[in-house]
């Protein structure tokens, strides 16, 4: 169990979940009503006026040290570690979000001696074990030392890694992202030759999962580049007033070869909301394609269930 001052516990307290949701895990948070906020893991806990309630569960608190003890089930210790390494960047002021944005420095995870745990995560999420192998081998993905965490790595034009994010291997579950972490270079893989056509997903995990897909559809999984982006796409309620997601955009710009975009997001209303907005906003310029996955949330529940299929036809 690893050992925390008094003073690291006390710097935790201080921190309210909405800004620790706001700034290193935007990806979890969701607007309900004016200032309430929910989370996308439980809908019926709410986070409002300094203070968050889980309703069914009958369980509430102040700061974000409460939420990760009591909800996501950490230690007090490696709840403060949690918090306390993402303190130790100064939380960016609205007006300065842009500047502040070039400067920071990734800070990724320390690497764990193997990817075991990695590898039987994703295997059992069913991604294949080529792409897998391939993630690891190009360094896209990692393990963590200290928490076991699936860290995916997004790079820049020039191989620079500039982003990653990060989901938990264990029952827990967690995701997030890595301090210093710039939205506009999320976790790609690009084209094994050059290709106009681009699909897009919202997590690293789905775009693995259509690759998968594709592969067990006799196809060339890299035939077309793939890009997930960093979290939820979260539109203006006036589409017009809304732009495309940075990470889309940052990669149009820097493979200005592509035309097509084939949308691969969600079959809720957040991603059924986010095709709609993307399309409008880009369809003048480029051929934008709506292609959810046929049956389930999202493309890891659909390749679940076709090799759930698949099992059943061979007993």
């Amino acid at each position: 169990m690893p050992y925390v001052t008094p003073e690291q516990i006390e710097r935790a307290k201080q921190m309210e979940l909405l800004t620790y949701l706001q700034y290193y895990e935007p990806q979890e948070l969701v607007h309900f009503s004016g200032n309430v906020y929910t989370t996308r893991s439980h809908d019926s806990l709410k986070i409002s006026n300094g203070k968050w309630c889980w309703w069914s569960r009958g369980i509430g608190g102040r700061s974000a040290l409460d939420y990760l003890v009591k909800v996501r089930g950490l230690s007090l210790p490696e709840a403060v570690i949690q918090i306390d390494g993402q303190m130790t960047i100064a939380l960016p002021s609205q007006s300065k979000d842009k500047e502040l944005a070039k400067q920071k420095k990734l800070l990724l995870p320390e690497k764990n001696e193997n990817n075991d745990r990695v590898v039987a995560y994703l295997a059992g999420r069913g991604i294949n074990r080529e792409i897998i192998d391939y993630c690891i081998q190009t360094k896209r993905l990692y393990e963590s030392r200290f928490y076991h965490n699936a860290v995916f790595v997004g790079f820049d034009r020039q191989g620079v890694p500039k982003y990653a994010s990060l989901r938990g291997t264990s029952r827990r579950r967690f995701m997030g992202e890595a301090n210093g972490s710039d939205k506009h270079f999320s976790f790609s893989l690009l084209a094994g030759k050059n290709s106009s056509r681009l699909h897009l997903f919202e997590s690293a995990i789905d775009l693995m999962s259509y690759c998968t897909l594709e592969l067990l559809a006799d196809r060339d999984w890299r035939q077309d580049s793939c890009l997930s982006l960093a979290g939820i796409y979260k539109p203006k309620q006036d589409i017009g007033e809304s732009t495309p997601p940075a990470a889309l955009m940052q990669y149009l710009r820097d493979f200005p070869q592509i035309s097509e975009i084939a949308l691969h997001l969600d079959n809720d209303a957040a991603g059924r909301l986010a095709a709609k907005t993307i399309h409008a906003l880009l369809s003048s310029n480029y051929n934008v394609f709506d292609e959810p996955p046929e049956r389930g949330k999202d493309h890891n529940d659909y390749l679940k269930d076709i090799l759930g299929k698949r099992l059943e036809h061979e007993r």
